[in-house]
């Protein structure tokens, strides 16, 4: 297809995607005021604490919806300055946005109610004259609280008709002038919403603590290990040569996400690296740039440390382990090395953006070295960072595939000096500011630079002899043989991701492996680079510009397999509308008919490879499953029964196909046992099929029978994903029961009552004491990286 041709396609797709995305109008709000309420006739509510009563309350029963980017109506219950900030009707996630919005970052674009307020937010607590009394009639929080106190939802059944559970659903977000005609309206949309009321404790919990003025504790301090962690840090950051700057710069395009944990302190305090105006000794005050590659200003800047303050929740909670294990590292990597910085780069745009140029200065292999290091750490930042949320995001990854390295140690020809100077140009990514046109820009200027970027590793790879499969393993990092991170799994949730440590479930049908220069263009296309607020062009373009780099880890694992065989491949991934997008780009394949890699020796040389992976990975991969299941590496021994139950679930991994089609994409299991504390947790992971993960607006609906068949479980023996999408609960003594009974599922009315012995729908009484138990067993399993789960996506079973 012509680039006339396409360009016309692009417009007609770019015209159907504007009249999909116009926006709806609110409805109007009817502004009255009502004391028609019941108010606890206490005048005098027994005192509360808000760090021991109410803040477990709220992280259990609100934040596991209100919290991040996607908090409905932007209502983050997971911070005092959440709550105090109150909600908005306006999304963060709006693929429907034709203008760039105003960022709303909490701690970061106001510092104070009042900023709040001139923003559009308006109030969850009281915020005018002081009574009891008044404190509860005019508290949002406590009308929707005792709204579904006075109507709850029928138990052990389905919801009720109404209720809508959509990712994108329309969100109300009421303010308390006219909440009279919302209960009206919707009598049974009290909180928490589509689940079950609190006990009636908690709520006298909550109800004291709001008819008190809802007091909020100050920030907390530092403890005093931190304190002398963040004077040496902050001192390494801040150093004044050219050198150190430069690489400051590094580290914190790299970590300025991440929630950063010293060792040696409390196993829930985190910091975020961040500049600010103000040196050490001096309060931060965060210089609120959209993206870290941002320009300052002109003034001079100082990296910090910040207490991270909200609530711990999963969906984005990316753990970096700062120690002086770690410091002496960075000095290894960065400092030690000879080079000499005689000019520090500028931070106009198209230069900031580009990694290859911004930091050509920094030995390549450094810089490899230091994300190989955490590997995990980076993947993690795209899956689950503000990217990934939803299927139009995530439906250019497939719903498991491993991710690899090339192995530093043998001189990669994409990671040398030369090459990166002659290719950095190539690699511009497509972050600044975007608008219609940039739709079909990245078909003629960025696929165009991509393809260069192709010609030349082809040349490259040409001049290449071919080696046997023996030898040719050894070019896969094998994390020097203990490094965790050298085996990644990532997991689709269709819409969200999660990554695992190692080779794990069965064999994927595509692996991605990963040089220097492809590590760092996902890091800064979908972390430093991406802009949640940013319009729609900024996201279809993001989106699209994955394509080629998924397609380039695709085509590097393709380079370890014969030419007969990797063609054939080749083409079996990309059939049906992967055919389409590979016309459309017209992708350089020169590279399918040079033979780099002999000596295999049957007739299915991928899985002869995956076994070959898996023989080089051992010693990683073993490691990596131990830190999935207790965060660190050092698991107790599994006792006899145990290891039965891990047996019989393990059986569950033989369902596939259409047997699967009812299953949600993760379920959490809680096998029950008589000692406390002796429980164990599963994860069934749904892996579906699909023709394609290329067309954004396609989604399960539309999968074939081809796709159906090839749908596949991976049964885990640790808690993965960030939204589990339902509950079951199984006796010890009946798993075997309970792994027949779902391996004979063939029908809904099979699922149905495969639900009805085992399951824990929304409205069951015992719904909350379950998602407390997964959330305890998370925090036993790893204690640094565990967060609360988010169970906005809870299936309606």
């Amino acid at each position: 297809m012509g680039q006339k041709k396409f360009r016309l396609l692009l417009a007609v797709l770019l015209l159907a995607t504007l009249g999909f995305l116009v926006l709806r109008s609110p409805a109007p709000q009817i502004a009255h005021r009502s004391t028609d309420i019941t108010v606890p006739q206490a005048a005098a509510p027994l005192p509360v604490s808000y760090d021991r009563q109410v803040k477990p309350l709220l992280e259990r029963r609100c934040v596991v919806c209100h919290s991040c980017y996607d908090a409905p109506c932007q209502l983050k219950l997971s911070s005092p300055e959440g709550i105090q900030r109150g909600a908005i009707r306006e999304r963060v996630y709006n693929s429907k946005r034709l203008v760039e919005a105003q960022p709303t970052r909490l701690f970061v674009d106001e510092r104070s109610v009042e900023g709040w307020r001139s923003r559009g937010f308006h109030p969850v607590l009281n915020e005018g004259a002081q009574s009891p009394e008044r404190n509860l009639a005019d508290s949002l929080l406590y009308r929707l609280l005792q709204l579904k106190q006075q109507h709850p939802l029928p138990e052990n059944r389905k919801l009720p008709d109404g209720f809508t559970l959509e990712l994108n659903r329309e969100q109300q977000c009421v303010a308390v002038d006219a909440f009279e005609d919302f209960a009206r309206e919707h009598p049974l949309w009290g909180m928490p919403y589509a689940m079950p009321a609190l006990e009636a404790g908690e709520t006298r919990v909550l109800e004291s603590w709001l008819a008190q003025g809802a007091p909020l504790p100050a920030p907390p301090a530092p403890s005093a290990h931190a304190v002398l962690q963040l004077d040496r840090w902050e001192t390494f950051l801040n150093a004044a040569s050219n050198k150190q700057r430069l690489v400051s710069r590094y580290l914190y395009e790299h970590l300025f996400h991440a929630h950063l944990h010293f060792a040696q302190t409390p196993e829930r305090e985190f910091y975020r690296l961040v500049r600010s105006t103000t040196p050490a000794g001096q309060a931060v005050d965060e210089i609120p740039t959209q993206r870290p590659f941002d320009d300052p200003g002109p003034a001079p800047f100082y990296y910090r440390l910040l207490r991270y303050q909200p609530g711990i929740v999963t969906k984005n909670h990316i753990v970096y382990e700062l120690s002086e294990q770690r410091m002496a590292r960075f000095r290894t990597l960065f400092l030690q090395p000879d080079y000499a910085v005689t000019e520090l780069p500028s931070y106009q745009p198209q230069l900031a953006a580009n990694p290859f140029r911004t930091f050509a200065a920094i030995p390549p292999d450094s810089r490899y070295r230091f994300l190989l290091d955490d590997a995990r750490f980076f993947i993690e930042g795209f899956v689950k960072g503000p990217v990934c949320r939803g299927q139009i995001a995530l439906s250019v990854i497939e719903d498991q595939f491993w991710v690899l390295f090339f192995n530093p140690d043998l001189n990669i020809f994409t990671a040398q000096p030369e090459f990166l100077e002659t290719t950095a140009n190539y690699m511009q990514l497509p972050v600044e500011d975007q608008g219609p046109a940039d739709l079909i820009r990245i078909w003629s200027d960025y696929w165009q630079r991509q393809k260069r970027y192709m010609s030349v590793k082809q040349s490259y790879f040409e001049k290449r002899e071919p080696v046997a499969i023996g030898q040719a393993i050894d070019y896969i990092w094998d994390g020097d043989g203990n490094n965790p991170n050298a085996a990644l799994t990532v997991f689709r949730h269709f819409d969200s991701g999660s990554v695992a440590y190692g080779l794990v479930g069965g064999y994927p049908e595509t692996t991605w492996v990963i040089d220097y220069p492809l590590f760092e263009r996902i890091h800064y296309l979908l972390v430093a680079g991406y802009n949640v607020y940013g319009n729609v062009f900024h996201q279809l373009t993001t989106r699209l510009y994955m394509d080629f780099l998924r397609m380039e880890g695709e085509d590097q694992f393709l380079a370890f397999l014969p030419v007969e065989q990797r063609r054939t491949l080749h083409d079996a991934w990309y059939k049906g509308i992967r055919s389409d997008l590979k016309r459309y780009l017209n992708a350089p394949t020169a590279w399918l008919q040079v033979e780099s890699v002999t000596g295999f020796s049957s007739p299915d040389p991928q899985q002869e490879l995956y076994h070959y992976i898996e023989r080089r990975l051992d010693g990683a991969a073993v490691r990596g499953k131990a830190l999935n299941r207790c965060g660190n590496g050092r698991c107790r021994q599994l006792e006899e029964d145990m290891a039965k139950v891990a047996g019989a679930m393990s059986r569950l991994e033989q369902i596939h196909g259409a047997a699967l089609h009812a299953f949600p994409d993760v379920a959490f299991v809680q096998v029950l046992v008589d000692a406390p504390g002796r429980g164990q947790a599963f994860s069934l992971v749904r892996n579906k099929a699909y023709r394609s993960v290329t067309f954004l607006f396609r989604d399960e609906r539309q999968r074939d029978r081809d796709d159906v068949r090839n749908d596949s479980l991976s049964v885990l023996h640790w808690l993965e994903g960030s939204y589990p999408n339902f509950f079951f609960r199984v006796k010890l003594s009946e798993v075997g029961d309970f792994a027949r009974q779902c391996a004979a599922i063939r029908t809904e009315d099979d699922y149905e009552a495969f639900v009805e012995r085992y399951g824990v729908r929304r409205t069951s009484p015992l719904f909350w004491q379950t998602a407390d138990w997964f959330h305890d067993q998370s925090a036993r399993e790893k204690p640094v990286r565990s967060g609360l789960f988010d169970l906005s996506r809870y299936r309606d079973l």
